[in-house]
């Protein structure tokens, strides 16, 4: 995907976490590995099952769920699936609609047909202009070709604020359960989130410093991504960034 004018910010940077405890790392697993044995089990994503055994088909993190064993890849490229939502960059327009970059191995397409509203040849160009981040949805995929649609709730041309890039894979724990890790930083940074499915995070805030520190905390969830306690890690990194926050500020008006 192509980085321009600093709209796209990259997640490679390293997080400026200082935290020195001794982690506890989930169970990981390489293709081919045993996971369990046992008619008990049932292969979910990402595993298969080869007599007794439930066997890793992916490299990435076990998950255990009731009888369920699933795999959390924490490799390989974004795979289109229909439903997914996905922040993406306008690099072309044609005649009948938009092309973008979606961060996937192929350009995918958004028809002036599928946007909420009628929008004739010549609006085009206002409506999504060159390099626009917009949030849309897969509609479909066959072969190479990727479509988009923008008929559903919360999708559209993305404002302001900052992208960055994640491994696709991970974008499940930075998710969380139900939710619940998103919604963490949300509270503490205050800033609109939107997660792509595609790896791409879209964040806007009040201020620079808080988008700043949604990305860190982001970045500081796929690099412990395979630590037990996560959450409530990410919990104490953010309190101690907005502790120090503080003080800076309490500083800086004494003086």
């Amino acid at each position: 995907m192509e980085v321009s004018k600093n709209k796209f910010i990259d997640s490679a940077q390293k997080s400026s976490s200082s935290d020195t405890k001794e982690e506890k790392l989930r169970e990981i697993a390489i293709p081919g590995e045993k996971i369990v044995s046992g008619d008990d089990f049932l292969p979910g994503d990402w595993t298969r099952r080869e007599g007794k055994d439930i066997v890793a088909s992916r490299y990435g993190i076990v998950e255990k769920q009731g009888r369920l064993v699933r795999i959390i890849p924490l490799s390989g490229v974004y795979v289109p699936r229909r439903g997914n939502i996905v922040v993406g960059q306008v690099i072309d327009i044609v005649f009948n609609g938009w092309i973008l970059d979606i961060n996937a191995p192929y350009n995918a397409f958004l028809s002036a047909m599928e946007a909420p509203r009628f929008i004739n040849k010549n609006e085009l160009s206002e409506y999504f202009g060159f390099r626009d981040l917009v949030v849309a949805k897969v509609e479909n995929t066959r072969g190479r070709g990727i479509d988009l649609s923008l008929k559903s709730k919360n999708l559209g041309k993305l404002e302001d604020g900052m992208a960055i890039f994640i491994n696709s894979n991970k974008v499940p724990r930075v998710i969380g359960k139900e939710g619940s890790m998103i919604n963490l930083i949300k509270e503490y940074t205050e800033c609109d989130i939107i997660v792509g499915q595609n790896g791409v995070i879209w964040i806007h805030g009040k201020n620079l410093e808080e988008e700043l520190l949604a990305k860190e905390a982001i970045i500081f969830i796929t690099e412990k991504a395979t630590i037990f306690g996560l959450t409530e890690a990410v919990k104490e990194f953010l309190e101690k960034r907005k502790k120090k926050e503080t003080k800076a500020e309490e500083k800086e008006e004494e003086n």
